[in-house]
């Protein structure tokens, strides 16, 4: 909400200014201004563009390491992103920025003009390309990045396995009540299968099965899903997973273990 506020303040002034920066252009040829503004504008896609695509290629292409974890992405997908870089409130805020009068009191050169400027290539940014998003994502065939979301199934995975190992070892120490126990592998085979299946591409998820309230249970979740906790943590660290894919696990493990009370 208070990004949102700024944001309206931000145009609301330069709104406010732009009758007042008109007048004082007056007397710059109109062709000046649209050339100035169309070359800018120009400019700065181009470079936008080359960045993303610099970006993108040359780290990984200097990288084995890069290539492995996570490998060259569809040029496809990159174009996107170059072309989706339209200008906002940061433009408009750094050129509000610029001092109203220099150190011997005289008027920042070029500053109106610079806010014309700035507030044409805004303009020109959100309408050209934001209107050509869709056309263009029709375009490049682009379809739902389950890159994501693949990383999260893994990570399910993973974490699964790691609370069903330590489940083993709780076993062996005999103080787990044999249907509670049979119950908790059941729980955590349907829950193996049904990730696995995510990342097969066959994914029929249900919902999550029932839990007792006892002091057996309790004492046996909280110890697996610190196991779960502590795998998620490794695989963050290990790069293997992101921060993003991290927050959703753990915000799934954090209300499973506030379903267990004090």
């Amino acid at each position: 909400m208070v990004v949102f506020i700024l944001n309206g303040l931000a145009f609301i002034l330069i709104g406010l200014q732009l009758p007042v920066i008109v007048a004082q252009l007056s007397n710059r040829p109109l062709l000046d201004l649209l050339l100035y503004t169309l070359l800018i504008s120009f400019t700065i896609i181009v470079v936008r563009i080359a960045w993303v695509f610099s970006i993108a290629y040359i780290p990984r292409a200097l990288s084995r390491r890069l290539r492995e974890r996570d490998p060259y992405p569809p040029w496809q997908q990159v174009a996107f992103v170059a072309w989706a870089g339209m200008r906002g409130v940061d433009s408009l805020a750094a050129a509000l920025a610029l001092p109203l009068l220099t150190n011997q009191g005289a008027g920042f050169p070029g500053r109106d003009l610079i806010l014309f400027i700035t507030f044409c290539i805004i303009l020109v940014t959100l309408v050209l390309q934001g209107l050509s998003l869709a056309p263009l994502i029709r375009w490049l065939q682009l379809g739902e990045d389950s890159t994501a979301q693949q990383a999260e199934f893994k990570a399910r995975l993973k974490t699964s396995r790691a609370g069903s190992a330590r489940l083993e070892q709780l076993a062996r120490e005999g103080w787990i009540p044999e249907p509670l126990l049979d119950d908790f592998r059941s729980h955590y085979s349907e829950r193996i299968r049904r990730n696995s299946s995510a990342l097969d591409g066959t994914d029929d998820r249900d919902g999550a099965i029932g839990e007792e309230e006892s002091s057996a249970y309790q004492r046996v979740q909280r110890a697996l899903l610190a196991a779960e906790r502590q795998e998620l943590i490794r695989l963050r660290n290990q790069d293997v997973i992101n921060d993003e894919v991290l927050r959703t696990v753990e915000r799934d493990l954090d209300l499973q273990e506030s379903l267990l009370g004090e």
